[in-house]
């Protein structure tokens, strides 16, 4: 049997200064341990892989912890942590409310919770994607949730909280998880890739981590994907290859023919594109984030919004020069045009070819009109 372990697994943050892109969520509960108000019920909602059930978990560890460190870190050495890792801990439960959502698990729960602790000062009760319990589960968990015993601590973890029923909502302190930016997540990864022997450059940690669209679980796994694929030597044409992700090249080069006036040359680039596979809806996508990049890129002040490689910066700021704002609004207006008209034309190739014409005749129309 192999020892391979996913880098989701592997590499999952066991302390809150390990937590990536939730600053401000780790210094509260740091701080509501340090001045003893633990409170009975939390909420923690967001998107997926943004680290909520991790939090959850070191928060559990590190208030059974009997020797936590200066930063209240886990000390992974008391009975506690050691049960906690070698998952057979009595006093951190876990329930996956997505198969477990009868009013009879909340039931055989709420049983569990009278026990008080063997090890530690808390019963944990971590409760994942707790949006699936049924309306009769949700009102027997109520009373519980108002008046638990005092060793109960209950962590209900959701990524759809508008779904919860505002009498859970207000017996909860409520934390609200962010995506992980796309900066924070390539330092991670290259910090993995070193850790793990693999040389992968920048534009390819950028092209993972945007595809991840802020999930860090995400990200490692595309991580994983991408290895597999190219071995210990990440280049960036397999990384693209691998994701199913449209080149960058194409969209200069699209621009380039539409300030050019060469809509013959757009058409072609877009044949070349489809016969590679990609889906147009996902192609037009692609060239309306790029004209969206150029506008940033060319306009001053809002550098901060430019989510790109900083090998690729430069090119953006160039291509952006020769781009008026007139020309890249009209563009912008073109192509939502024809995505908002693609699902109902008869023929979409001729649609979206059509489209590109127009970008084309927006700097220089043909000689012969």
């Amino acid at each position: 049997m192999s020892d391979y372990i996913v880098s989701a697994r592997k590499y999952r943050p066991d302390s809150f200064g390990a937590l990536l892109g939730q600053d401000n969520i780790a210094r509260t509960l740091k701080n509501s341990i340090k001045r003893g108000q633990v409170a009975h019920a939390y909420l923690f909602c967001g998107p997926r892989g943004v680290g909520k059930t991790s939090t959850a978990r070191i928060f559990a560890k590190t208030i059974n912890c009997s020797d936590p460190g200066p930063d209240l870190d886990p000390c992974g050495k008391c009975d506690s942590c050691q049960s906690f890792e070698e998952g057979r801990s009595y006093n951190i439960h876990e329930l996956d409310a997505a198969s477990n959502n009868s009013v009879d698990d909340i039931r055989t729960l709420l049983d569990q919770v009278q026990i008080p602790p063997q090890v530690g000062k808390y019963s944990v009760y971590i409760i994942d994607e707790v949006h699936m319990l049924s309306q009769q589960a949700f009102n027997a968990f109520l009373k519980t949730l108002e008046e638990p015993p005092a060793h109960a601590v209950f962590i209900l973890c959701t990524t759809e909280k508008h779904k919860i029923i505002p009498t859970i909502l207000s017996r909860c302190q409520t934390y609200d998880f962010n995506r992980i930016s796309i900066p924070d997540m390539m330092k991670n990864l290259r910090e993995i890739a070193a850790k793990e022997g693999v040389k992968i450059d920048d534009e390819s940690l950028h092209v993972i981590a945007q595809k991840a669209d802020g999930a860090m679980r995400d990200a490692l796994t595309l991580f994983d994907q991408t290895v597999a694929f190219c071995g210990t030597d990440v280049k960036y044409a397999d990384v693209i290859r691998n994701l199913g992700v449209l080149d960058y090249e194409y969209n200069f080069s699209l621009v380039d023919a539409f300030l050019a006036g060469d809509y013959a040359k757009s058409l072609l680039l877009f044949d070349e594109i489809l016969n590679k596979g990609f889906n147009a809806l996902h192609f037009l996508g692609a060239l309306s984030n790029h004209l969206r990049d150029l506008l940033v890129a060319g306009t001053g002040g809002l550098d901060a919004l430019l989510d790109q490689a900083d090998s690729l910066k430069p090119r953006y700021l160039d291509q952006a020069k020769r781009c008026s704002v007139k020309f890249l609004y009209d563009a912008l207006g073109i192509i939502g045009e024809c995505e908002a008209g693609y699902k109902l034309s008869s023929n979409q190739r001729l649609h979206i070819e059509y489209a590109l014409m127009k970008l084309s005749f927006l700097v220089k129309m043909p000689s012969a009109f």
